[in-house]
């Protein structure tokens, strides 16, 4: 007979399972498939922000091939259609009634790929989807699948046809994650891989080692993490420091600060512990913020950085003992 512990347990062993079975595809980014291991538990969504060609729509492919659950993918291009992504009605003429038809987002793992390619209707799509888990169409609600989480890439370099996603949209994300160049050894472990024959395109080698139920699991373990009123007056000085900052125009909402925290808790049991440290705040403070602050134009022209930003007021605000 399993309890709520063993349970946890093998939760845990599978989603470490899913690490490593993910670097058998993609080398070296294991900080940003930790990222996403994080969201998954806290039904989060991601965006990956890096420049073409660092693998990041064959980590989201990989991740999908690892975990027992439904996956679609949308290349979101500028005539992309909002009903193209979330589903619309369609007459039938044998019946002679409208029927909805569903799109992409009736899934549990949706790619949203490029999403800065596509228009701001199209964009504000997704909005309800990623906050309530459904669809609105013709004043009729559609629930999503549980558990359902969307990943989306853009380019921080190419701003040709390109379209800013608004701040109530960056909002949604729980985590934002930089996908970096891979350092000379590990770019060279990647021509190694393509030299003994290895395509990016065929992932039947790997396997689904985590599931649902897995999932399922680890959220009910992470929800009894416990988090100190101490380390939660720590994150929220955090978030009020980014709005004290001068060199922030937008500062860290609430909503920022329970992001932060779902966070932390996930990383916590990830490691093994029933508790929140103040280092695990610190961990995923960039990730988590990073996307909800706004630079001050002059800011910007000196060559500040949001995460900059972040590590200085990390260093200035108090850490609790």
């Amino acid at each position: 007979m399993t309890t709520p512990e063993s349970d946890a347990d093998a939760a845990r062993e599978a989603l470490a399972a899913l690490r490593a079975e993910v670097a058998k595809a993609v080398v070296g980014q294991d900080p940003v498939v930790t990222g996403l291991v994080i969201a998954l538990l806290c039904r989060g969504h991601v965006l990956l922000e890096g420049v073409p060609g660092v693998a990041k729509t064959l980590l989201v492919r990989t991740l999908s091939a690892t975990l027992a659950l439904d996956f679609k993918r949308v290349q979101f291009t500028p005539d992309l259609m909002p009903g193209d992504v979330t589903g619309s009605l369609v007459y039938d003429a044998r019946t002679a009634e409208f029927e909805f038809r569903e799109g992409p987002v009736f899934t549990n793992l949706l790619l949203a790929d490029e999403i800065n390619r596509t228009p701001p209707k199209t964009q504000a799509a997704l909005l309800e989807a990623m906050e309530e888990r459904q669809v609105s169409v013709e004043g009729a609600a559609r629930a999503l699948p549980d558990p359902f989480i969307v990943v989306a890439t853009q380019n921080p370099v190419e701003y040709e046809g390109t379209y800013q996603l608004p701040e109530a949209q960056l909002d949604r994300f729980q985590l934002k994650l930089t996908v970096p160049l891979p350092p000379r050894e590990q770019e060279i472990a990647v021509l190694e891989r393509h030299a003994l024959g290895f395509d990016p395109r065929d992932l039947t080698e790997i396997k689904a080692v985590a599931s649902a139920a897995d999932l399922a699991a680890g959220r009910r373990a992470v929800a009894q993490v416990h988090a100190s009123p101490e380390v939660l007056g720590y994150i929220v000085d955090v978030a009020r420091a980014t709005r004290q900052s001068p060199s922030l125009q937008l500062g860290v909402s609430p909503r920022g600060a329970t992001a932060l925290l779902a966070a932390a808790r996930a990383w916590a049991w990830l490691s093994g512990r029933s508790y929140v440290t103040p280092d695990d705040v610190k961990a995923l403070a960039r990730p988590a913020l990073r996307h909800r602050v706004g630079l001050r134009p002059e800011a910007e022209l000196e060559g500040a950085t949001p995460d900059g930003i972040l590590e200085g007021i990390l260093a200035a605000v108090p850490v609790p003992r």
